[in-house]
């Protein structure tokens, strides 16, 4: 039984080594062919595309979790939406308006 965890684990390491050693690949190569005639940038090496690689998914949200992240909390405040009485919604809808600074219903201005 231990055998096979620790396959899995060498066979997992081995795997996202090889998908890092590619993606860093591809980004160097793609880096290389267009940035430096379009924009006049410098050429990276392997580890500097590793790099970029790693700072977009942090920069682009892409660590947060999949669909699934964001499905799951739309349900759950569905959930809690409908479990409220037309008084609760009425409340959440005056603060939301607070909040983001209209004061105003959605009928627009009073004159």
């Amino acid at each position: 039984m231990r055998k096979s965890w620790l396959l899995y684990g060498l066979k997992f390491v081995l795997l996202a080594a090889v998908a890092v050693a590619a993606l860093g690949a591809v980004v160097m190569v793609l880096w290389n062919w267009l940035m430096p005639e379009l924009f006049g940038w410098h050429v990276v090496g392997f580890w500097q595309a590793v790099g970029l690689l790693v700072l977009s998914k942090i920069l682009l949200g892409a660590l947060r979790g999949g669909p699934g992240y964001r499905l799951h909390w739309r349900a759950r405040m569905m959930e809690r939406w409908e479990q409220m009485t037309d008084e609760e919604r009425e409340q959440f809808r005056a603060g939301m308006r607070r909040r983001c600074g209209r004061s105003e219903p959605t009928g627009g201005p009073k004159v």
